[in-house]
């Protein structure tokens, strides 16, 4: 028996390169794609962890893709936080938590070598369809 997948794409997000969609929903969740600090017509924001302008424009475009498979971000399960740099922990913290209540996914975040287009930080999710 084969699971059944639904492919997920927003327009009020970055539109995904030709590998990829933004997400998929498949047995009761969305797995969203990997998230940069991109306007919706693919545009990097200017701006960096230290003014939060990238953790914002990671979390927005998250919201606008799960909005499209259905949940919002308080079906959120998982997190994973990718940086460029573990010096912008604290910082992404400090809106990562703006934007989640009480039950807060449970997250990962490390530092890696490099995220495409040479930004600062990238997010993706799992949540609940």
């Amino acid at each position: 028996m084969s699971a059944q997948r639904q492919v997920v794409n927003s327009d009020q997000a970055p539109p995904p390169r030709p590998f990829y969609n933004q997400a998929v929903i498949a047995n009761g969740f969305v797995f969203c794609s990997g998230q940069l600090p991109k306007d919706s017509s693919g545009k990097i924001v200017q701006g960096n962890v230290q003014d939060r302008a990238v953790c914002e424009q990671c979390i927005k475009n998250l919201k606008a893709v799960l909005e499209s498979a259905g949940p919002s971000l308080n079906k959120m399960v998982e997190v994973n936080v990718f940086l460029a740099d573990m010096e912008d922990f604290e910082k992404m913290n400090e809106v990562y938590l703006k934007w989640f209540g009480e039950i807060k996914p449970v997250r990962t975040c490390v530092a890696v070598k490099s995220i495409p287009e040479y930004t600062d930080v990238e997010m993706k999710c799992v949540a609940l369809a």
